[in-house]
């Protein structure tokens, strides 16, 4: 007769069983210790590392642009733009306009990508279009 192992992940928490680590009997009647993450740990893992902030990645057409109209991307206007694109993930945007003091960066939201960057000077002559939202950062 061989005995039922439980699925640790549907061991009920309590003092009976620690979440991270289990002893079960095996069919030969040794007691096997099963260890791991608990489902909690890899899901506070996983949605930690998907909400930080990353640096954007910059088209080859939006580093032309940034250098031709010479706007200047220090560490706190990367941080704002990483941020805007943040809240606009975090809407479920997937087109937006992010504007950062007097720059209006066009990202790809799910590609965490810079198409775009148009400084005050030349906003005046652009439509953006394919936008599904705007983020002030």
């Amino acid at each position: 007769m061989t005995s039922v192992v439980p699925n640790a992940a549907l061991v009920p928490p309590g003092p009976a069983a620690t979440p991270a680590t289990t002893t079960a009997s095996t069919a030969g009647g040794t007691a096997a210790t099963l260890s791991g993450p608990t489902f909690g740990d890899v899901l506070a893992r996983s949605t930690s590392s998907s909400s930080a902030v990353s640096a954007p990645q910059f088209s080859r057409h939006a580093l032309e642009r940034v250098n031709r109209r010479g706007i200047q991307l220090d560490q706190s206007t990367l941080q704002r733009l990483s941020g805007g694109m943040a809240r606009a993930a975090s809407k479920g945007s997937r087109d937006a306009v992010v504007f950062v003091d007097s720059t209006a960066f066009v990202v790809s939201v799910p590609n965490n990508t810079v198409i775009t960057a148009v400084d005050s000077e030349h906003m005046r002559e652009h439509v953006f279009t394919n936008i599904d939202s705007a983020v002030i950062a």
